[in-house]
């Protein structure tokens, strides 16, 4: 039985979030190479928690977070169809939690409050190599469009 429940970030999660974001970008070093070393730091966390245009979620077990992840919306380019979107991201579980839905779990709340602010358009990232990310997502709905390439030239 799942337990987990979801809830919006606080400050008080800022140091465990901070944490999972170390973890995030050590688990995604193996799949991008030009990623500099030591911490780094992808999102403003505060920001994602305090902005009107995001929402950060936590996943919880037993006063322990477990999980996280985000919604941010943001202007399209202007030659799409949509004006905005939600672009998802800082999707994470501890290993220990994967496998139990927590993804879905997620992105379903997420998928609420994105409904709740009118839009329709709904965009994350994932490292093309990141197989149980990329299946996961594709097991929510999601469709790969792009494909991202790079050369680093000598």
């Amino acid at each position: 039985m799942n337990n987990t429940i979801t809830r919006p970030a606080s400050p008080a999660d800022l140091p465990t979030l901070a944490k999972f974001l170390q973890m995030l970008v050590n688990a995604e070093r193996p799949f991008d190479t030009t990623l500099q070393e030591g911490d780094l730091i992808y999102y403003d966390l505060r920001e994602l928690i305090e902005s009107d245009n995001s929402e950060l979620l936590v996943l919880e077990q037993d006063g322990h977070l477990v999980g996280c992840g985000y919604a941010q919306i943001r202007p399209a380019k202007t030659y799409l169809r949509h004006k905005e979107y939600a672009h998802l991201g800082f999707m994470f579980a501890l290993p220990e939690y994967r496998g139990q839905g927590l993804n879905q779990q997620l992105i379903e709340a997420l998928k609420a409050w994105i409904r709740s602010r009118g839009i329709k358009e709904v965009r994350l990232q994932v490292y093309t190599e990141n197989s149980p990310a990329v299946r996961a997502y594709e097991k929510a709905g999601f469709k790969q469009i792009l494909t991202e390439m790079r050369y680093e030239l000598e």
